[in-house]
């Protein structure tokens, strides 16, 4: 049974990814606002339609939405709403909502070019690129507006956008400074560390991010903030005495991690996709994309910090101590 608590109610919605249910939050203000929408299948539309009706709500009341990122998780079901409802967020959702002919060949083009610099595969490196027909759990929509730091959402009076790119180039976080409510998406959650996934840049030819190194600077950036309660993504609410103790923890097991990962180059240097064959012996063939991210995230922050070097071979990156 979904309830208020106070202005916000949060809906578990069901997905087909190995993550599990996802959070979406109903939000009063002058608009009725969904942040976040679940996922595009059968099953998520009942979960979200039984949730509304527990608020005595339906679909149709919903008068806008704002997105937390572009994930399929988050904003794959604006399909369930009228074209009409506005839409809001941050501008980088844009690119993943319209999926052009343009954006899937740069899209492609790019993560074949780092398969090969990885030292992917042959046989892998199709899994790392998007077809059209493969989309099937993103909608296709224009943003009514685009949200950046600092901004008010529109039609929720005092919550304003934080921008916390990491997980997703994309990823904005929503604050309300009295009473020190955040909803954070998947930029803090209370039982797993969020995956910094690598994405082309925005423009094409431009620099790689490293969303790692943006992850942890947006947690950072969130401990200057007066925080009561963090509603998140997936999984349970962080009360607000356990943010800092939660982001504390989560700088220990990434730095430890990778240490871990810098071990691994103590007797040859390595290629990206070597070092990942070691750290995920048992899942890097199922799913290498998401494997790679949080392999070269690793190696971005050995090399942030100086404890690793570079050479090319071949074409090929090859990591070692420095």
């Amino acid at each position: 049974m979904v309830n208020w608590n106070g202005d916000i109610a949060k809906i578990a919605l069901p997905t087909p990814f190995a993550v599990g249910d996802v959070n979406v939050y109903v939000v009063k203000g002058d608009a009725l606002t969904l942040i976040d929408t679940g996922v595009k299948t059968k099953r998520s539309k009942e979960a979200l339609t039984q949730g509304l009706a527990d608020l005595g709500l339906e679909l149709t009341d919903i008068e806008q939405i704002i997105l937390t990122h572009h994930h399929p998780d988050h904003a794959g079901a604006l399909d369930f709403f009228a074209k009409e409802i506005p839409v809001y967020g941050h501008k980088n959702n844009q690119r993943w909502l319209a999926i052009s002919d343009d954006f899937l060949e740069n899209h492609n083009r790019f993560f074949l070019d780092y398969a090969s610099k990885f030292g992917v595969a042959e046989e892998l490196k199709n899994k790392l690129i998007h077809h059209r027909d493969e989309i099937r759990f993103l909608s296709e929509r224009k943003l009514q507006g685009y949200l950046a730091e600092g901004d008010e959402l529109p039609g929720l009076p005092g919550w304003k956008a934080i921008e916390t790119p990491g997980h997703a180039q994309s990823h904005l976080s929503f604050y309300r400074e009295s009473d020190g409510v955040m909803i954070a998406g998947d930029h803090l959650l209370a039982k797993i560390s969020p995956n910094p996934l690598m994405e082309p840049p925005i423009l094409p030819g431009g620099i790689r991010p490293r969303p790692l190194l943006q992850y942890n600077a947006s947690l950072q950036k969130i401990l200057g903030f007066s925080i009561s309660m963090v509603y998140s993504g997936h999984g349970d609410e962080v009360k607000g005495d356990a943010v800092a103790d939660l982001i504390q923890y989560r700088f220990e097991r990434q730095h430890n991690r990778a240490m871990q990962v810098k071990s691994m180059l103590s007797d040859k240097p390595l290629s990206v996709f070597e070092v990942c064959k070691q750290l995920f012996p048992k899942v890097y063939l199922q799913e290498v994309g998401l494997t790679l991210s949080e392999t070269i995230g690793q190696l971005d922050y050995l090399e942030n910090l100086g404890e690793v070097e570079t050479e090319i071979q071949a074409g090929v990156i090859l990591y070692s101590i420095a």
